[in-house]
């Protein structure tokens, strides 16, 4: 699911860690900003990153998708989760806009979100096919990360999902199920939903998300 276009202006700057990029999709008249990291495979031409930022913008959300500094520098295994998040930092730290904040990401950068977004002031965090352990290791759980993000979250995640199953979170967890989708939100071809209505389902139960919980609540709405 690599290689889709990601829309927006692209920014590269100097971290501790190496250089990075962000590529921001700006809404004219923003209610919110969202920025979102991407996973431990690969930067941030994703499928799931690419519709958000494309379908967003036109809602009033401004997307800002940031790339790690190892995936600029051509190396294909991901830093240390210490180093995700000190990237991610250093990515909200540049953000002009006065909206609210939400901050997100796929797999390792959902978990990163997680971590991150009390520190960085976020109002929510969306968290797209989060890696609630590894592939058969269900005592390896990662829940104390995204229940102590300390924010409202949202969790996107695909029914065949070998890196946990919308059953195996708390039954309270506020959850999107990708009918069929796996961990990269890919779908059978003979599935219950084809591979551009997993893409509608993630756009519209984000938006919904947003609007209706975390910015009214934010603003006192």
């Amino acid at each position: 699911m690599s290689g889709y276009a990601v829309p927006g202006r692209e920014s590269r700057f100097a971290t501790p860690l190496g250089e990075a990029r962000t590529v921001t999709a700006r809404a004219r008249k923003p209610i919110a900003t969202l920025l979102l990291s991407h996973g431990a495979g690969g930067g941030i031409g994703t499928r799931d990153l690419a519709a958000l930022a494309t379908a967003l913008p036109r809602q009033g959300v401004t997307v800002v998708c940031f790339e790690q500094p190892w995936v600029l520098a051509g190396r294909k295994v991901a830093s240390p989760p210490p180093t995700l998040d000190q990237g991610l930092r250093a990515a909200a730290r540049r953000l002009r806009s006065t909206a609210p904040l939400i901050v997100g990401g796929r797999s390792a950068g959902a978990r990163s979100a997680a971590r991150c977004a009390a520190e960085l002031g976020a109002v929510g965090c969306l968290a797209l096919a989060f890696p609630l352990h590894p592939p058969g290791r269900p005592e390896k759980t990662r829940i104390d990360e995204l229940v102590g993000s300390g924010v409202p979250t949202l969790v996107v995640q695909g029914e065949r999902d070998p890196f946990g199953g919308p059953d195996e979170f708390p039954e309270d967890t506020d959850m999107c199920v990708i009918p069929g989708g796996d961990h990269g939100f890919s779908v059978p071809k003979r599935g219950p939903v084809s591979e551009d209505e997993t893409m509608a389902i993630l756009v519209e139960a984000t938006l919904e998300w947003m609007i209706r919980g975390v910015i009214g609540e934010s603003s006192g709405g």
